[in-house]
């Protein structure tokens, strides 16, 4: 395995985040004088699938990581695999062409993968977005729909009450959430979205007790990439994934997990301890995800959703250990504003980094 593919573990020196403030700021004073050449540049890829990884860890504070979040650009459109705290921030700091945002896709009703449902909403729309934000998801995003709009009425009312005057428009009924349930399939698979030749397919996960819990997979001009969401390791997704070019599947190391569990006891907090020991029953180890990416012979795999990224113990050897005992495969370790490029008809497929 080639260690460069995983990114930098190591500590960020002070001047590098400093040029980080800066960049960002830059970016940010570029999309607000010129927010259509900001968002031209963003999308002036190669037609194809374009995947951006914009909120990668679990559910625990992690330094210079959002939670869950996939970015996908197909079509001249903008789609969402949940929207976790801290990503819609990434996504505005990387001037992605948020007014293009038709959809999102949710995994799962966890916090930390509908926390910024709202602000994402919010942002779109103010950006120019023309119309409603579809809100895919399992039974219960009807009512996660309401909830948002409810809450950010005022907000809407007051930006369309202050910002909508000459050439801006802010039409409140293009800021709403609009639910469309996905029940659970009975085959597995579902077709839940056909738009500008981009076919998204639901496939049913094992995450219980939260049920039902999908995986999506997007399929673009002869390109694919399937992201899990939050699963044990499940033979089914691997059906549905057969052939992918990119299969972004969750990982938790359940070695590093016990340790976790067992430090947090000895710390006098059998709360927590017993909280995160609870989390071993429902999500895939590194190996498993592994042998999940050789059965679907999926091109490359990404693992995602990393909680134990930031913690004392954590290097990507440990992590990782096993990985490659099952035979060849080409992966690598997800962080944030990593890029996937998948030109049309095309068999290429190119890592880059915002």
């Amino acid at each position: 395995m080639d260690w460069r593919k995983i990114g930098d573990w190591r500590k960020i020196g002070d001047w590098r985040k400093v040029s980080a403030v800066a960049a960002a700021s830059l970016a940010l004073l570029a999309l607000w004088a010129s927010p259509m050449t900001a968002q031209a540049q963003a999308v002036a890829a190669p037609d194809g699938l374009r995947v951006v990884l914009c909120g990668t860890s679990g559910p625990l504070p992690v330094k210079d990581r959002a939670k869950a979040c996939v970015a996908v650009q197909a079509g001249g459109a903008l789609y969402l695999v949940d929207v976790g705290p801290e990503s819609t921030e990434n996504l505005l700091a990387w001037c992605m062409p948020m007014a293009t945002a038709r959809a999102v896709f949710l995994t799962h009703l966890h916090s930390d993968h509908i926390g910024e449902v709202g602000e994402f909403n919010m942002q779109s729309w103010v950006a120019g977005r023309p119309g409603p934000l579809v809100l895919v998801g399992p039974p219960g995003v009807e009512h996660l729909a309401a909830g948002f709009n409810e809450a950010y009425g005022p907000d809407h009312g007051f930006r369309n009450a202050h910002h909508e005057h000459g050439a801006v428009k802010l039409p409140i009924a293009a800021g709403l959430l609009k639910a469309q349930i996905v029940p659970p399939p009975a085959s597995g698979t579902a077709v839940v979205w056909r738009e500008n030749g981009l076919t998204v397919t639901a496939i049913l996960v094992h995450h219980n007790p939260v049920t039902p819990a999908y995986g999506y997979r997007f399929d673009y001009k002869g390109r694919s990439v399937v992201v899990s969401g939050d699963t044990i390791k499940w033979p089914p997704l691997a059906a549905a994934a057969k052939g992918a070019d990119v299969l972004i599947h969750e990982a938790q190391n359940a070695d590093m997990t016990k340790q976790l569990s067992q430090g947090l006891t000895a710390m006098g907090n059998p709360r927590m301890s017993s909280v995160m020991a609870d989390t071993l029953s429902y999500h895939t180890t590194p190996v498993e995800a592994a042998d999940i990416a050789r059965m679907a012979g999926v091109k490359r795999l990404v693992l995602t959703h990393l909680t134990q990224a930031g913690l004392p113990f954590y290097t990507p050897e440990a992590f990782t250990r096993g990985m490659d005992a099952g035979g060849p495969l080409d992966w690598r370790l997800a962080r944030d504003g990593m890029t996937i490029d998948l030109p049309a008809d095309s068999s290429e497929i190119k890592f880059g980094q915002y």
